[in-house]
C-alpha cells in the first residue's frame, strides 16, 4: 500500500470567479486524497488585482515567501480589467510567478471530451489529445515592464531566446513525448517557430535540433507558427507534442481552448526545475462573477495535471491515481450529454457541474 504523505499545497484564488472555481476543486482534491492516503494541507493566500486595490501590492513578499514553501502552487484567475498599474498594463501576478520561480515550460493539454459540443464537425475531432508547451518566462514577454518608447513615435520591445531555457524546454517536452509514447500516443515533438524571417526563431530551431538528436527513439519536425495555426483548424489531430515560444505559445494555446468548445475547459501548469503552477487558462471574468455560471472544469483539471505532476516528482503512486480519479470523474460527468455549462449554450453553472464531477468520483469508490 502506498504510504500516507503529506503535501502542502499554496492556493492563490485571485480576482473575479478565481475563488468561485477554487473551492470546488479544493473539495474535489480533498475527496479523492481521503481515497488514496494523501494529506493535503491547503494554505490560502493573498494575491492578484483586488488585493492591490486595498493594499498597492499585487504579491506580497509573504505570499511569494510561501508559495516557494509549498509542495505545489494552485492558481484561481488573477487579474481585472479595471484595475490597472499606473502604466496601463494590468495585475497579473501569474507572470510575476512564472519569472520568479524560472518556470519555463508552460503545459496547455488540448483533450476534446465526449458528451460536449465542439467546433469542428470532422469526427477527427471528438479525440483530439495534444499537449502545446509554451515557453513561459523569455521570448517576447521577456520585455514586459521595460518597452522603450521614443519621442512618442517608436516603441520597441526586445525578444529574447536563450540557449538555457530552450535546453530545458525542448528537453522537457521530448521527455513528455517520451512519456506519452508509453501510453499509445505517436512520440512526435514539433518545433512551433518563425525561423524563415526572423534569426532568434533560427537559433531556437538550431537548439532543437541538437536536442532531438539526443532523442532517436521519437520523431521530431519543425513547422512555421502561422502553418500551424491553419493546421490547428483545419485537421489538429495531426499533431502530438507542440513546443513553442511564449507569445505565440500564449496565442495557440487559446486556439487550443477554442477546440475543447472553450477556455473553461482548457486546463494548465507553469513549470519549472523546482516549483510548479496550475491554474485555469481563463481569465477572471468579472462579466460573470457571483453569478454561479463560472465553469469550474478547467480549475479542476489543472488540479488533476497537479497531482500527476507531484506524482511523477515524487513517485508517489496514489497522487498519479487520483489525478486519473479526477480525469475520468470529469469525462464521466459530461459523456451522457446533458450537462452542457454557460459557456457552451447551457444552463449548467458552477454547482451543477461540480456536484456532477463529485457524484461520479462517489459513484466510482463504491463500484
Amino acid at each position: 500500500m502506498t504510504s500516507r504523505i503529506r503535501f502542502d499545497i499554496a492556493v492563490l484564488p485571485g480576482d473575479g470567479i478565481g475563488p468561485e472555481v477554487m473551492q470546488p476543486t479544493i473539495e474535489v482534491l480533498q475527496q479523492v486524497a481521503a481515497a488514496q492516503r494523501l494529506d493535503l494541507s491547503f494554505v490560502h493566500l493573498d494575491a492578484g488585482a483586488a488585493h492591490y486595490q486595498r493594499t498597492g501590492e499585487s504579491l506580497p513578499t509573504e505570499s511569494m515567501d510561501a508559495a516557494r514553501a509549498a509542495d505545489a502552487i494552485l492558481l484561481g484567475a488573477m487579474g481585472m480589467p479595471s484595475i490597472r498599474y499606473p502604466d496601463g498594463t494590468e495585475i497579473a501576478p501569474q507572470l510575476e510567478l512564472r519569472e520568479a520561480l524560472n518556470l519555463y515550460a508552460g503545459v496547455r493539454p488540448i483533450r476534446t471530451i465526449k458528451g460536449l459540443p465542439i467546433p469542428l464537425a470532422d469526427p477527427r475531432a471528438q479525440n483530439l489529445d495534444i499537449v502545446l508547451i509554451r515557453e513561459s518566462t523569455e521570448g517576447l514577454f521577456k520585455s514586459r515592464n521595460h518597452c522603450e518608447i521614443v519621442d512618442d513615435a517608436i516603441a520597441r520591445d526586445t525578444l529574447e531566446i536563450t540557449r538555457t531555457t530552450s535546453e530545458r524546454l525542448f528537453d522537457f517536452s521530448f521527455r513528455l513525448a517520451a512519456r506519452r509514447k508509453q501510453l499509445g500516443h505517436v512520440g512526435r515533438v514539433t518545433c512551433v517557430d518563425k525561423s524563415n524571417v526572423l534569426g532568434s526563431f533560427a537559433f531556437f530551431r538550431k537548439i532543437f535540433d541538437e536536442r532531438a538528436r539526443l532523442n532517436p527513439e521519437l520523431i521530431a519536425d519543425h513547422a512555421y507558427v502561422d502553418a500551424v495555426g491553419l493546421w490547428m483548424v483545419k485537421q489538429p489531430w495531426m499533431f502530438d507534442v507542440l513546443v513553442t515560444e511564449n507569445m505565440f505559445g500564449d496565442i495557440l494555446s487559446d486556439v487550443g481552448a477554442g477546440l475543447m468548445g472553450g477556455m473553461g475547459m482548457a486546463p494548465s501548469a507553469d513549470i519549472g526545475d523546482e516549483y510548479a503552477v496550475f491554474q485555469p487558462c481563463h481569465g477572471s471574468a468579472p462579466d460573470i462573477a457571483g453569478e454561479g455560471k463560472a465553469n469550474p472544469i478547467a480549475m479542476i483539471l489543472s488540479a488533476a495535471m497537479m497531482l500527476e505532476w507531484l506524482g511523477v516528482e515524487r513517485q508517489h503512486e496514489g497522487c498519479l491515481v487520483a489525478g486519473r480519479q479526477i480525469v475520468n470523474a470529469v469525462d464521466a460527468a459530461f459523456a451522457e450529454g446533458y450537462l452542457l455549462p454557460y459557456e457552451l449554450g447551457g444552463t449548467a453553472g458552477t454547482v451543477e457541474i461540480s456536484a456532477a464531477v463529485i457524484a461520479k468520483l462517489d459513484s466510482a469508490a463504491t463500484a
